[in-house]
């Protein structure tokens, strides 16, 4: 068909909550922000959020809408194009992959787009999330720094990723799909997607990057415990997989390879649609209720955030929190130093170039702006799996450009040391994605120490590390090490980058 050549150009309610009694001293925000004084108080969903606080204020209600950065950025980012011809590509272009709705998200100028009913109500499982202040981490650090961290590890999946897998899941149901495709890295995505589609009926297939596989196999039994079939990628079920295991037949895989393989079978198969669980404008755009939530979160709590910090990786869960402070800080309102971090051994933003380059390795995907080491550069096999991309969201690229953020990269090791810190003080056992955040917040921190300035330091802790103890194991027995990158290897993967005229 003549769409499909795309894609090979080269071949519960607050009131049901429980009551909680909180004596007087015992200072807690859960959705609300209380007075100290004894009294009886009803916490959403049983989370509570610790803070000092000398007001009383409404609770925190789960947005209703999601919010479109793209509506107030002075400048629009570049349009994604198509692979043959290098023009604009079209809203049909798309519908191999996409349902209608997420295609007209993707597209979208509106400023707030509505939330489904059906939506919300699942929503409600684990939303509002957490905002906690870590004052053990602070008492550790001995800084006068005040540290927040927005927890999204409270989901049924363990991370931030069902914020937009439910509404991707929703939207297909509503279409009549019956099959979804996607890939997974640290399996935190495939999980969340297998989650949506057991409550919508679906039926879920994953390509799981095959380092991460084998890293992380409680992922694996998580999504198949919820009904999903996993592949290791590469494999031989595509072929783009079998052109990688040709060439490398212990390849250890990359996002960029299973999205190819992902990418395939959707556009092979007119009963089945693609997800994706970062990059895209439509999965930012969902992901944006964190940053609405702790923006009234942390006005209840009478602070603004001096500095924001998330890690990145296809860039998600960065821009579901900071992208409403960013619209916050363009009305003259705030002014934030905006923070992304990134492992040292896949540093799209401090060491890619910005460019129009493929999605995905085999070069199937619409070529999208982006800071990019090269569709074909294979990251070597850090435990941050969910960090391993090649490239940088389109949004965030642009967002980078404009200078509203800025970026820098940590090697692994310097991320657990920090990870041991947060744990041993804050009780969580971070994913190996959010101690990037954790460390450079912990720089921050320790910082503030030796100038005195006592900044508020709001941080994404995007998910636990529960499955992940493998990683931990390997840092506590001395045997996890920095990997980097060649810069020669760099240079050979940018060199294959399409050449487009702007």
């Amino acid at each position: 068909m003549a769409t499909q050549s795309l894609f090979y150009a080269n071949p519960l309610p607050i009131s049901s909550s429980k009551r909680t009694h909180i004596k007087g001293g015992e200072q807690f925000l859960g959705s609300f922000a209380l007075k100290t004084k004894t009294r009886h108080l009803r916490f959403s969903n049983g989370y509570r959020i610790r803070a000092a606080v000398n007001c009383e204020a409404k609770p925190v209600q789960i947005p209703s809408q999601w919010y479109n950065l793209i509506a107030d950025l002075p400048v629009k980012p570049p349009p994604p194009l198509h692979p043959k011809t290098f023009k604009p590509i079209k809203p049909e272009d798309l519908s191999p992959l996409f349902p209608d709705e997420l295609i007209k998200q993707e597209t979208s100028s509106d400023k707030f787009i509505h939330i489904p009913d059906e939506v919300l109500d699942i929503y409600r499982l684990w939303r509002p999330t957490p905002l906690i202040r870590a004052k053990r981490l602070e008492k550790l650090l001995d800084t006068p720094a005040r540290i927040y961290y927005k927890y999204e590890g409270v989901s049924p999946a363990g991370s931030h990723k069902p914020n937009t897998a439910v509404p991707q899941v929703y939207y297909n149901a509503q279409q009549g799909v019956k099959n979804v495709v996607t890939e997974t890295g640290a399996g935190q995505w495939g999980s969340s997607l297998a989650f949506a589609c057991s409550l919508f009926g679906l039926n879920c297939e994953v390509w799981q990057v095959r380092a991460s596989y084998d890293q992380k196999p409680y992922r694996r039994l998580m999504m198949q415990t919820w009904g999903a079939k996993v592949h290791p990628s590469p494999s031989d079920i595509t072929e783009a997989g079998r052109k990688i295991l040709q060439s490398d037949p212990a390849s250890p895989g990359s996002l960029g390879i299973a999205i190819s393989e992902a990418v395939e079978i959707a556009a092979t198969n007119a009963d089945t649609k693609y997800c994706l669980g970062s990059v895209l404008n439509h999965v930012l755009l969902h992901q944006t209720v964190i940053g609405e939530e702790c923006l009234k979160q942390m006005e209840a709590v009478g602070e603004s955030p001096d500095i924001i910090i998330g890690c990145t990786g296809g860039g998600s869960n960065f821009a579901g929190l900071s992208f409403p402070f960013i619209r916050e800080k363009l009305n003259g309102k705030i002014n934030p130093v905006i923070r992304a971090v990134e492992p040292a051994a896949c540093p799209s933003l401090t060491k890619g170039v910005y460019a129009y380059d493929f999605g995905d390795t085999a070069g199937m995907t619409p070529l999208m702006k982006m800071h990019t080491l090269g569709h074909d550069f294979i990251p070597d096999p850090i435990h941050a799996g969910g960090l391993r991309y090649h490239g940088m969201a389109p949004l965030i690229s642009h967002v980078h450009e404009l200078g509203l953020m800025e970026a820098i990269s940590i090697p692994q090791t310097e991320c657990f040391e920090g990870a041991l810190q947060f744990a041993r003080t804050e009780g969580i056992i971070p994913a190996p994605e959010p101690t990037h955040a954790i460390a450079a917040t912990i720089r921050e921190a320790l910082h503030c120490k030796q100038t005195g300035e006592a900044k508020v330091i709001l941080t994404a802790m995007c998910g636990h590390g529960h499955f992940d103890l493998a990683a931990y194991e390997k840092y506590l027995q001395g045997n996890m090490v920095d990997l980097s990158f060649e810069e020669k290897k760099i240079q050979e993967s940018l060199a294959k980058i399409p050449q487009v005229v702007s």
